[in-house]
């Protein structure tokens, strides 16, 4: 049974449907603003500093637990559909799984959709990637972390970077990926009575605002059609309540058809990236250890 404090990310989601039904007109900035609010369900970690910076002209932040190895980095890539959501709604979560994990994350502010199209978003996180390479950090000391379609783009641009030839970094960590830009997903019949937020409209609405023109088979935006070969090892979230849980299991599989380690755990009862509620609920704080347990020896931090 889900804890009480596990309920904070149901009342939020339910907040949400309700300002988007009671203002169907609602424009992008004001989504985005609403949105935003997914920041809120985390603690502050404490003994954390932050630093913004420009990397290449795009925004990024720096998440440095005190005591940290900073020479090991995790990647991280915020969610929101590449619509909303931002370096500042996700920082305090990416906090925690770098404090737990015990390394410097760096939190990629992507140029957003509609105005920026995929594959902007893939062509910057290989360009902060290369950035990191070139500041001395090596591949096998780098692990891409992200939620949602931030969980899409921790293992899309790990494929560009395989693609474009570049030593691949040494692990991978989805949490709750949007990986299906067609929402074929069974889950969305079988869950949509436990799920909070996410329903097949909203799924295909944000994909074609993320794609603009591109197909949406396309294999580098939708990872049911990914060649996952020679992928890093991969350990995915996904909470057992979710309209999209079945991204997760789906992709999983394709992985590990590729010939690649894939960790794939279901939380019971979860909502979509309910690690938002780290330090507040059990479940959150349970999946960081659990990704931070599995990551370290994969960064050479056990």
């Amino acid at each position: 049974m889900a804890s009480p404090q596990a309920a904070a990310i149901d009342h939020l989601f339910d907040s949400f449907v309700a300002a988007m039904a009671a203002n169907p007109a609602m424009g992008l900035d004001e989504l985005r603003d609403l949105l935003e609010q997914c920041g809120n369900l985390a603690t502050d970690p404490g003994q954390v500093d932050y630093f913004d910076i420009d990397v290449e002209g795009t925004p990024c932040l720096w998440a440095v637990p005190h005591g940290c190895a900073e020479d090991r980095v995790l990647l991280a890539l915020h969610g929101g559909g590449c619509v909303t959501g931002s370096r500042f709604s996700h920082r305090k979560m990416f906090a925690h799984i770098a404090q737990a994990v015990g390394c410097r994350a760096l939190v990629v502010d992507y140029l957003r959709a509609p105005e920026h199209t995929h594959p902007s978003q893939n062509n910057e996180g290989v360009k902060v990637y290369e950035w990191l390479l070139a500041q001395g950090i090596k591949p096998q000391h780098i692990a891409t972390v992200g939620d949602s379609a931030g969980g899409l783009l921790s293992l899309s641009v790990v494929l560009a970077i395989r693609d474009r030839g570049l030593p691949l970094p040494a692990a991978v960590m989805p949490m709750s990926p949007w990986c299906d830009m067609e929402a074929t997903a069974p889950s969305f019949e079988t869950n949509a009575k436990v799920e909070r937020l996410i329903s097949r409209d909203m799924s295909l609405n944000m994909a074609g605002l993320f794609l603009g023109g591109a197909s949406r088979q396309d294999p580098t935006a939708n990872m049911m059609y990914a060649d996952f070969k020679g992928f890093p090892p991969t350990y995915v979230q996904v909470g057992g309540y979710e309209v999209i849980m079945d991204d997760s299991t789906r992709v999983a599989e394709r992985i590990r058809q590729g010939g690649s380690e894939c960790k794939l755990e279901v939380f019971p009862e979860m909502q979509h990236v309910f690690q938002f509620m780290a330090g507040r609920a059990p479940e959150a704080d349970d999946a960081i250890a659990k990704l931070a347990s599995w990551v370290k020896p994969k960064l050479g931090l056990a």
